[in-house]
């Protein structure tokens, strides 16, 4: 669904206020060919797993990498470190290449937080407004209105959130965001809009960004959905 400017406008910013929390910066540890991409909090209730930080499998090196922290994203304030290297974290990254997408169980972050004497304080995507298989079906070749919500990389090696406002399609069986993003938002959450039979319109995560040229696929919420339960939820 294309929504006009002042709409696309206002859906941001609305999910800046409702899942900005939710978002991390993340870079892989490999010194050689290092990378920078975006992670975020995914809560499911309904799943063995429960609560769990998804980002794009290509990101996510033997090491796995470093996430950095804003100061909304914990408390007490001034406790919590400025970043976390998630080879310190058990469990840790799950792989899915053939899907595109890695899973880390939340356990470990919880548990690395309580040693630390903080808390998270995060606003996860909830699994209410992920999107089944019947909202990637209504994706079509006409172009939507998507979001994605990232930390992108500036000139100064700054990582400020970021809301980019961008279009989607399906093409084949592939949803693809139309446009080659900035770097650092490999990872990231990709959201839209859809209306059903009655005209009312309804926001979907859709999945999240995968690498491309001239664009950029996107892993499902149906792909993300079906490797979750094979995720161990705790150590």
């Amino acid at each position: 669904m294309l929504l006009d400017p002042d709409a696309e406008s206002g859906v941001a910013y609305e999910l800046c206020q409702v899942v900005g929390r939710a978002i991390l910066p993340y870079r892989s540890s490999d010194a050689a060919d290092q990378r920078f991409g975006t992670a975020f909090f995914f809560q499911a209730a309904d799943d063995p797993v429960g609560e769990s930080l998804l980002t794009a499998a290509d990101l996510v090196g033997a090491a796995g990498g470093e996430l950095s922290l804003r100061a909304s994203v914990s408390e007490p304030a001034g406790v919590a470190p400025d970043a976390i290297t998630v080879a310190e974290i058990t469990p840790g990254w799950a792989r899915f290449p053939g899907d595109g997408v890695a899973v880390l169980p939340t356990a470990g972050l919880h548990r690395y937080a309580g040693d630390g004497s903080w808390r998270w304080r995060v606003q996860p995507v909830p699994a209410g407004i992920a999107a089944g298989p019947e909202v990637v079906e209504r994706s079509t070749a006409a172009a939507g209105s998507a979001f994605v919500l990232a930390h992108g990389v500036r000139a100064d090696g700054s990582r400020p959130l970021e809301v980019a406002i961008e279009r989607v399609v399906r093409d084949g069986d592939t949803v693809r965001i139309t446009t080659e993003l900035p770097q650092g938002y490999v990872g990231a959450p990709v959201f839209t809009v859809h209306a059903d039979a009655t005209g009312e319109v309804s926001l979907y995560c859709l999945g999240l960004v995968l690498p491309g040229v001239d664009g950029h696929p996107v892993a499902t919420f149906d792909r993300i959905r079906a490797v979750l339960p094979a995720v161990r939820g705790d150590a």
